[in-house]
C-alpha cells in the first residue's frame, strides 16, 4: 500500500464501531520485528521533520520537539526506549507517529509503518510468565503467521515523560472522612502502569480495592459479588478500553445488559481520551468516561459514589 493510501486509510478506519476488534497500525522498529498500536490512539502519520529543538537534560530517548499544528510535542525513540539502536533520523528516512495518550499528544519514532490489520480481542493474548513481569510488552496476536507485539505506551510514558499520580490534599482530606471499610472498589486494566497508578490514587483515599488485568475475570467477580439483597457488594468499577480477551466496551455493554449487574456503576478510564470514544462509552452504557491518569477526577468520582453508597447505609 502507498504511503499516502496508509495515511488515509488510518484516517478512515479510526471510525471503526465497537464489535471487540481493535483496528491496529502495524509498524517496524530498528530491530525489524512487528509491532501494532490502537489506529484509534493515531492522530498523524509524519515523515520525521528535519526541524527538531533539543531539550536540555530531557530523558535520552526524547530526541527533542518537534512542531505539529504550530504546538510543540516530544519526539520519542521508541525502539531506543527499548534497548535497541537508536534511529539515526537526521540521514535516513523515517516517521513519527502522532498519538493522543490521555490528553496529551506524543511523537513516537519509528522506522517504518506497515500495513492495517483488524483483530478481535479474543485473538490478543496476553503474555505471562516472570519474563514479562518488569517488559514493556502487554499482548501479543498473529498476523500470517508473524507476530505482532503490542507496547505498554502507558509504561513508556511514565518512564519518560512522568505522570502525575497525586490528588490534590482537599479531596484526599474529604475522600478520606467519608470512606468506610464497606467501600470496595473494583478496577480493570491490562496495563501493569496503569494497575500501579490507579492502586496509588485510590491508597491515597484509603479506600478498599481489587485491580485485575483481564475483563472476563472482573465479569466473573462481579456475578459473584451480588449479595441477598441482590446488590453488588462493589461500590463501583473502573474499566480500561484496550485489554485483551474482552475490551471495555463489551465488558460494560454485558454489565449493563445483566439485570444482576445494571445497577453497578462503570465509570471507563481510559488514555483513549477523545470525544468520540467518550460518546461510544455512553452507548454501551457506561456512566462516566476519564481520561487516564487525571487523579483529582477519579477521585471526584470515588468521593460521589462513596456519598451516595453511605446515604444508602444510613
Amino acid at each position: 500500500m502507498a504511503q499516502d493510501q496508509l495515511f488515509a486509510e488510518v484516517d478512515k478506519r479510526t471510525q471503526l464501531a465497537m464489535s471487540n476488534e481493535v483496528e491496529m497500525l502495524t509498524f517496524y522498529l530498528k530491530d525489524k520485528q512487528l509491532y501494532g498500536l490502537n489506529v484509534f490512539k493515531i492522530i498523524e502519520i509524519l515523515e520525521t521533520p528535519k526541524g527538531i529543538t533539543r531539550i536540555p537534560r530531557s530523558h535520552p530517548t526524547i530526541k527533542g520537539e518537534i512542531n505539529f499544528r504550530d504546538h510543540p510535542i516530544n519526539l520519542i525513540d521508541l525502539g531506543e526506549y527499548l534497548g535497541m539502536e537508536p534511529i539515526d533520523f537526521k540521514n535516513q528516512i523515517s516517521y513519527v507517529l502522532v498519538c493522543e495518550y490521555s490528553t496529551t499528544i506524543q511523537g513516537f519514532l519509528v522506522y517504518r509503518p506497515n500495513v492495517l490489520v483488524t483483530k478481535g480481542w479474543e485473538e490478543i493474548i496476553k503474555p505471562t510468565g516472570r519474563i514479562y513481569e518488569s517488559s514493556c510488552l502487554t499482548a501479543i496476536t498473529y498476523h500470517e503467521g508473524q507476530p505482532i507485539q503490542m507496547l505498554d505506551v502507558e509504561k513508556a510514558l511514565n518512564d519518560i515523560v512522568g505522570i502525575n499520580i497525586t490528588i490534590s490534599p482537599e479531596l484526599i482530606e474529604k475522600g478520606r472522612q467519608i470512606v468506610r471499610k464497606e467501600h470496595h472498589i473494583l478496577a480493570v486494566d491490562d496495563s501493569k502502569a496503569a494497575c500501579h497508578l490507579i492502586q496509588a490514587v485510590l491508597n491515597q483515599m484509603g479506600i478498599q480495592h481489587t485491580v485485575v488485568d483481564e475483563a472476563p475475570k472482573a465479569l466473573e467477580m462481579l456475578e459473584k459479588s451480588i449479595n441477598k439483597e441482590g446488590k453488588s457488594t462493589y461500590t463501583m468499577v473502573f474499566t480500561d478500553i484496550e485489554m485483551p480477551i474482552m475490551d471495555g466496551f463489551t465488558f460494560t455493554r454485558n454489565i449493563k445488559n445483566n439485570p444482576r449487574l445494571a445497577h453497578i456503576y462503570v465509570a471507563m478510564n481510559s488514555s483513549l481520551s477523545n470525544r468520540s470514544n467518550e460518546e461510544k462509552a455512553q452507548q454501551m452504557g457506561a456512566d462516566d468516561f476519564i481520561p487516564k491518569f487525571t487523579p483529582d477526577n477519579m477521585a471526584r468520582i470515588v468521593i460521589e459514589q462513596v456519598e451516595k453508597a453511605n446515604r444508602l447505609l444510613d
